[in-house]
């Protein structure tokens, strides 16, 4: 089984793609991970994704694409695969399509774990962390006892930069304009199954088991 995972940022696709990857026996393959394996193995792409990483650069789509090649080369990919956070743009899939098919191999399910915005900024403006001993709370899963106060030591809860409501929204609108069209190829390719992430997780799971067989 190798599966494509979809979703906007706080859709929770990365927690329900470990946790499928791990009940079904699959290698979960995110963009990071990828990389720093590829960095820390020394390999000769690695080594070239380490410039252009080191130069705060982003890593090109061809060698990406090659990253993943070489784990399929290497047989570590022989029982399916997740692919999370990859494709993000419509180049990136016709690119990761013509490898795969090149190794015949093919993607069965592209599954998009779909999450309306204004849950989205809810989920993501909903987390808060201590400074003092970094505990970590996000709504509705895990409210601290006080409101904006944490549970340990008392100290006022601090929201991370990048989780402030007008962030969020931006990252979204990002989304958006560059990946929301992967949907609408992964859709043309008739491999689509989309499935509501304003479940509980274990609800969305059980809904991606039912996708997937």
């Amino acid at each position: 089984m190798n599966l494509v995972f979809l979703g906007p940022p706080g859709s929770g696709k990365g927690t329900q793609a470990a946790r499928l990857a791990e009940a079904k026996g699959l290698v979960h393959l995110s963009t990071g991970d990828l990389l720093r394996d590829a960095v820390k193995q020394g390999t000769e792409l690695g080594k070239e994704a380490e410039g252009y990483m080191k130069a705060g650069e982003l890593v090109p789509d061809d060698l990406i694409v090659g990253l993943i090649e070489d784990k399929i080369t290497s047989g570590v990919l022989k029982n399916g695969f997740i692919l999370d956070g990859f494709p993000r743009t419509i180049p990136q899939a016709e690119s990761l399509m013509a490898m795969l098919t090149k190794n015949g191999i093919e993607i069965d399910k592209a599954v998009l774990i779909a999450v309306d915005d204004d849950e989205i900024v809810k989920r993501l403006s909903g987390r808060w962390f201590c400074p003092a001993c970094q505990a970590t709370y996000n709504h509705p899963a895990k409210m601290p006892r006080k409101d904006g106060v944490c549970d340990h030591d008392g100290t006022e809860l601090k929201r991370r930069p990048d989780d402030e409501e007008a962030v969020v929204r931006n990252r979204l609108e990002v989304y958006k304009k560059q990946t929301k069209q992967i949907e609408e190829f992964y859709r043309q390719e008739l491999l689509l199954a989309e499935v509501s992430g304003q479940q509980s997780p274990d609800e969305v799971f059980e809904s991606i088991l039912e996708v997937v067989g």
